[in-house]
């Protein structure tokens, strides 16, 4: 058996653009959760839909999805039957257009992760769409040993990469400049707690 090539791992930027989600379940509700947290402008179409669609305040089109459906999309989640999915992809793939197709990783180009945010870090997991589940725990096993400080460790970054930037310090040095900047951040606290007894 060959191996599959790998996916490109990316996060999207969806705020303010149209996403699609063709199907009207609670699977269907659980993505409209997370596209809105991103600020995506999301359409739901799908003959009907479940109250916690109906109670998103998001546009709703009661009825079977029409190709024309996808026009002006930049990304399509299929949560419908298998055969709706299938010719979902396939309209999709004909505009170049992305497809989360739910639970049928086949049909899908892209695969929405096991995610975990913190401190204004966000770490995903993905299994291609081949074990959602495990994707789910990894997540979780992730979220025990994310340190809760994870925002502190990002206000560092931030600020060093400012200074490095401005003194034009190369990227291949800037890692193990970051560790020695976090290291000080835990000298400190370690010292602070010292004083503290």
């Amino acid at each position: 058996m060959s191996e599959q090539p790998h996916l490109f791992p990316a996060f999207l930027r969806l705020e303010g653009r149209v996403v699609v989600v063709i199907g009207g379940g609670p699977v269907a509700a659980s993505k409209v959760h997370a596209l809105r947290e991103c600020g995506a402008v999301i359409t739901v179409v799908a003959p009907q839909v479940c109250p916690a669609i109906r109670n998103s305040g998001i546009v709703i089109v009661e009825r079977a999805f029409e190709p024309a459906d996808l026009e002006g999309a930049w990304l399509v989640v299929a949560a419908a039957t298998p055969a709706v999915n299938r010719r979902v992809a396939n309209l999709a793939a004909r505009r170049r257009l992305f497809v989360n197709a739910v639970d049928d990783p086949q049909q899908a180009t892209v695969y929405l992760g096991g995610t975990l945010r913190r401190g204004g870090v966000t770490i995903a997991v993905s299994t291609a769409g081949e074990a959602p589940a495990l994707a789910g725990l990894l997540r979780e096993g992730l979220e025990t040993i994310l340190p809760e400080d994870i925002g502190t460790w990002l206000a560092v970054a931030r600020r060093a990469r400012r200074g490095w930037r401005a003194r034009g310090v190369p990227i291949r040095d800037r890692r193990p400049m970051l560790l020695q900047a976090l290291n000080r951040v835990y000298q400190r606290r370690r010292a602070t707690a010292g004083e503290a007894r």
